[in-house]
């Protein structure tokens, strides 16, 4: 059972270059296969969108044809004295019977012009009266009219022959009418004095492109709110389809005869063209799966580009294998190395690669010892610097100074004060001296900095305050001892020189993996260097420890590296910050 992983281990290139070579061959055959397809679908559809524009043209031209009608039609109307009289004057019952025979008459003969269409017309006067030749087509009363949203658009807009949408009385999806309205205007005066409607049955207004449409290749008219007029597809009629009007817009800023896009869910090639004469829309929506379902047999095509595929794994499986033998026999010498120490020297030979590999394979071991023979000095030097480093602690100046003012206390009778000086010494000698650890916890090192600070408090008077702020959480945290003691002994004996006294802060809190500490004094400031070098503030005045700033700072990277260390930022006059980042260690 061990051969199996031992095999794959030794013969990993093979495996990952077969793979990778697989997935490069797949890859590059999917694309040209599926490039190649595509630009197929494009051409076709370039085609197919220049033999549809033809095919536009001439639903136009039977439009154009049939508003054409209309127009010879609406301009008999309005130059028709008999219909104007009918729709303007107040006729009595009596004679109201020969008026609409007179209408009926004159009505016949206008109506020649749109006979071929089998469209009705009605007319509407100021006087309340109306008249139909074919009611059937769209029965509305006068009152009705005269409400009607398509009576108050056709007034707002007297010289436009506009087209509506309305439904039968019996509200049912087939019976959908088109109505085509103009407003009754006097030439010269522009006084309106009724209004014309031609009606003719959407099935019946289908016909002038039914002929174009097949499966997947649509045709709708829209009027400019987005309302589909007419169209081949019923569950279309009636709907506001404002995303055609947004492709519209589109078309024209970009000049595009066609574009590509996605609607109700399905990829379609849209074409629009705006009929000014009609203030209609006229849309050819074409469904690119049902339209072009036949034209590329896919299916062919992925069979032939998969038998490809499979030649061609064959073919590199067998390469492939002949060319990684003798580097899978190098990778089996070199795994053995580590059993050896690293002492055991490699045989240069096989092909030219891999015998140039054993080469820096045997230079890289002798390297190596070297590298560790460094690795272990550094290491015993930097035990050395940080034995070094917590040795001679406690500076004979600062004992002398400190005992004689207990001495000096207890003489003047201030033996309280005496205990509790005694007690903070006691204290920090214990944590100095007394503990050999080279890490101490938070809590240890507040604990000392408070005992520092009493007995110079106790000794210069509390002119300098000092704060605590511990976030609670770092109290068990480790860093190494006396990292913030030499701060607060320069901020007592350096930073208030000028000033008569002040405040030091001491924060400690955690930052993501860091441990933040900072000392701030409000005290005189100092001049930093531009390159942030850290001032030399070791002095031999007074000082508790042997350990400078400078020495806080390399003791820190020489422990946990050059990403953690000492910053310090000051401004004369206003104080002094010094920024600490550790590592979290518990």
């Amino acid at each position: 059972m061990r051969i199996i992983p031992n095999r794959l281990k030794h013969n990993s290139l093979f495996y990952k270059m077969f793979l990778i070579t697989i997935l490069i061959i797949v890859t590059v055959s999917t694309m040209i296969t599926w490039t190649t397809m595509r630009m197929s679908e494009e051409f076709f559809i370039d085609r197919f969108s220049l033999n549809n524009s033809k095919v536009m043209e001439q639903i136009k031209e039977s439009l154009g044809t049939f508003q054409y009608s209309i127009v010879i039609a609406s301009n008999g109307l309005m130059n028709n004295g008999t219909i104007k009289s009918f729709l303007t004057g107040e006729h009595s019952n009596r004679m109201l019977g020969s008026y609409y025979y007179n209408v009926k008459k004159q009505m016949t003969t206008l109506k020649t012009s749109v006979e071929a269409y089998d469209v009705g017309i009605l007319v509407y006067g100021i006087n309340g009266i109306s008249y139909a030749t074919d009611r059937p087509s769209w029965v509305k009363s006068d009152e009705e009219l005269q409400n009607h949203f398509i009576t108050s658009s056709t007034l707002k807009q007297p010289k436009k022959l506009l087209f509506h949408l309305e439904q039968q009385r019996d509200q049912t999806q087939e019976d959908w009418v088109i109505v085509a309205s103009k407003a009754f205007m006097e030439p010269t005066s522009k006084v309106i004095y009724g209004s014309m409607y031609f009606t003719i049955q959407e099935q019946d207004f289908r016909k002038f492109y039914s002929s174009y449409t097949s499966l997947g290749n649509n045709v709708l008219v829209m009027d400019p709110s987005g309302t589909i007029l007419s169209s081949n597809l019923n569950e279309f009629i009636g709907n506001k389809e404002t995303e055609l009007l947004k492709f519209a817009n589109q078309l024209e800023e970009q000049q595009k005869d066609y574009i590509n896009a996605d609607f109700k869910g399905k990829d379609h090639l849209i074409m629009i063209e705006y009929l000014p004469t009609f203030d209609l829309y006229l849309v050819n929506l074409i469904d690119k799966k049902a339209a072009f379902a036949d034209i590329i047999d896919k299916k062919s095509i992925v069979l032939i580009g998969i038998l490809f595929i499979f030649l061609a794994i064959i073919i590199v499986y067998f390469s492939s294998r002949r060319l990684t033998n003798s580097l899978s026999n190098l990778v089996k010498q070199i795994g053995n190395t580590p059993e050896n120490d690293f002492d055991h020297y490699i045989p240069v030979t096989g092909t030219y690669e891999t015998m140039q590999i054993g080469q820096a394979f045997n230079s890289m071991l002798d390297e190596l010892h070297e590298y560790v023979d460094k690795i272990v000095l550094i290491q015993k030097q930097k035990r050395n610097a940080e034995l070094a480093a917590l040795q001679q602690q406690i500076n004979p100046h600062f004992l002398y100074n400190t005992l004689a003012s207990i001495k000096f206390m207890v003489q003047h009778g201030g033996k309280e004060e005496a205990t509790d000086t005694v007690n903070a010494l006691i204290s920090l000698l214990q944590n100095t001296i007394g503990n050999i650890s080279e890490t101490i916890t938070v809590r240890q090192e507040i604990d000392n900095l408070k005992s520092y600070v009493l007995i110079n408090q106790k000794r210069y008077g509390e002119r300098i305050r000092v704060n605590y702020f511990i976030e609670p959480e770092c109290f068990e945290i480790k860093i190494p001892k006396l990292i913030l003691q030499p701060f607060i002994e320069n901020s007592f004996f350096h930073g208030f020189n000028k000033k008569s006294g002040g405040t030091i802060n001491v924060l400690v809190w955690k930052e993501g993996d860091s441990l933040i500490c900072e000392v701030l004094d409000n005290g005189d400031g100092m001049e930093i260097s531009a390159d942030n070098k850290l001032p030399d503030t070791k002095r031999k005045q007074e000082m508790f420890s042997g350990i400078g700033i400078q020495n806080v700072d390399e003791r820190i990277q020489l422990i946990y590296g050059e990403a953690y260390g000492v910053t310090i930022s000051s401004k004369i006059g206003e104080g002094t910050k010094v920024h600490i980042s550790l590592p979290v260690e518990n």
